[in-house]
């Protein structure tokens, strides 16, 4: 019989969007505001107010209100592993011949729905194919030709 109760580490899409964002935001300008996260993620002030918030009560986020905030110790160990997870699939895809534009789309699309076996998976071969160029270039040239059928 299965729990009904929610994983506290479990993380939602928008949670892990604040948090990806939050970190850009601080590694460029040394801290992050409501309305740079605003404008970044197109959503109202007042909405990421609120997520901020709620980042903050759950720890991952240093936050007073009015001045600008950075990310926890475990928030920027979350950050990290998102930013790791969104590399990992860039590259599979760039690997596998996908367009550049292509690439950023379906990585936003699917980055929140793998599992950790899959990511892992997919991680190794994405490291296999770089530690074995022969190795990418047989299989590139195997999709090219069936591609076209």
């Amino acid at each position: 019989m299965q729990s009904s109760k929610r994983d506290p580490s479990a993380r939602s899409e928008s949670t892990e969007d604040h948090l990806e964002r939050i970190q850009e935001l601080v590694d460029r300008h040394g801290y992050a505001r409501v309305s740079d996260l605003a404008e970044e993620l197109e959503l109202s002030r007042s909405a990421v107010s609120n997520m901020v918030r709620r980042l903050a009560t759950r720890g991952f986020v240093n936050y007073q209100r009015y001045r600008g905030f950075t990310l926890t110790e475990s928030g920027r160990s979350v950050a990290a592993h998102i930013k790791d997870r969104h590399r990992t699939l860039s590259q599979f895809l760039e690997q596998l011949g996908i367009e550049e534009a292509t690439i950023a789309e379906e990585v936003e699309d699917i980055e929140h729905h793998l599992r950790p076996q899959t990511l892992k998976a997919l991680r190794s071969l994405v490291e296999y194919w770089n530690g074995d160029p022969k190795a990418l270039a047989a299989f590139q040239k195997y999709y090219r030709r069936t591609a076209k059928s």
